[in-house]
């Protein structure tokens, strides 16, 4: 099967399941002004694993948006780059020239792809250069980062979408509807972990400065878990714990581990737990009428559920998620469409992460 047919079967089968297709967190796209094309140029900036052997593969298979430029502090990995994927020499930055990429009309959107603590300066330079922003995910390493980001989007009139692949995709939206519609009732409380074991030791996951730790990673899909599956915005953190399980790797309290629980508006508790220690990944949603199991929840392929309502299995093959995920911000650009995941979403998660850090530190109940 070709994949704009396994696409396009997929979100037949969502939609012949009743599944909604637009997030409840989502904000009005931007205005943009620009010459409508039937593409949208992307320019990846960093060549490290996610691009490499995801992104850039996912690029090949998209119909809205295509490959249009890099943006890489290593000449070899431009000079690789340019032969496997015919990219121009005018199409390809350094860090120092990232600015003129203003000037590049065939590039619409950057996309970065860097360590977390490089997040904020880039969205800005991207913005002022009046390029859409996709951004990975952590969003940044602060709520101050977050909303400088944002702010300055609007003030350039550009889009800011965070590249959360899971609310793109129809085994989340498939548990998402049914809380949302309440088919097994209220939800009582759930239960989320997310990890794999790390073995990088000299990684930007290991170093503070850079945005490392596991919270901001892997923790994040415990939140959005969280989140997603209360179909509500947590009210507080009641408790927190981080700690390592290799303190020669994780140093001086960055946490290799975090657990922590979340309190809903209902009274609901979310058990979350995310680390670099292990391999974890499931999420259980306790409803009235019976438990929506979800694992894994949150891999590349693969994910599935069941519920007393039957089985969540909506199949599809690596880098289908990021290909459908580009495809669908492209979209929303190009139609002057509502972004499914913007940028006040990546806000919500790091203020919460925010208040897991805090109660942590002081062992006290943070309200969020």
């Amino acid at each position: 099967m070709s994949t704009k047919n396994r696409r396009d079967a997929i979100k037949t089968m969502a939609l012949g399941a009743g599944l909604s297709l637009v997030s409840p967190f989502s904000l009005m796209a931007c205005k943009s002004e620009e010459k409508k094309k039937d593409k949208l140029g992307v320019a990846l900036v960093g060549l490290g694993y996610y691009s490499t052997d995801l992104l850039a593969p996912a690029l090949q298979q998209t119909e809205h948006c295509y490959l249009a430029g890099i943006v890489t502090g290593t000449p070899s990995k431009a000079e690789a780059w340019k032969a496997k994927y015919n990219i121009p020499d005018k199409n390809i930055y350094n860090y120092e020239q990232f600015d003129r990429i203003k000037d590049n009309p065939d590039i619409d959107v950057v996309y970065i792809v860097l360590p977390p603590s490089m997040h904020m300066e880039y969205t800005i330079r991207a913005a002022k250069a009046g390029k859409h922003v996709w951004c990975e995910k952590p969003m940044a390493v602060s709520v101050e980062e977050c909303q400088a980001m944002i702010d300055t989007c609007k003030a350039n009139n550009v889009t800011l979408s965070i590249g959360y692949r899971l609310q793109h995709e129809p085994n989340t939206q498939a548990f998402q509807e049914i809380v949302k519609n309440e088919k097994l009732g209220k939800v009582l409380g759930l239960d989320c972990a997310a990890g794999y074991r790390e073995n990088r030791t000299d990684h930007w996951k290991q170093k503070r400065e850079m945005g490392g730790g596991v919270i901001y990673d892997m923790g994040v899909y415990s939140i959005q878990g969280a989140r997603l599956g209360a179909n509500m915005e947590p009210v507080a953190v009641t408790y927190a714990k981080v700690y390592t399980e290799r303190p020669e790797i994780y140093k001086d309290g960055l946490g290799e581990v975090v657990e922590a629980v979340l309190e809903f508006p209902n009274g609901a508790i979310g058990n979350i737990k995310t680390t670099f220690f292990e391999n974890v990944n499931f999420l259980n949603i306790r409803c009235e009428d019976g438990t929506i199991e979800m694992a894994p929840f949150q891999a590349y392929a693969g994910n599935k559920g069941k519920s007393p309502l039957g089985e969540i299995n909506f199949p599809y093959q690596v880098p289908w998620q990021q290909a459908n995920q580009m495809d669908q911000d492209a979209m929303a650009i190009m139609e002057n469409r509502p972004l499914l995941v913007p940028g006040e979403e990546g806000l919500r998660d790091i203020r919460i992460v925010e208040a897991i850090l805090e109660s942590a530190e002081t062992g006290q109940r943070v309200v969020i």
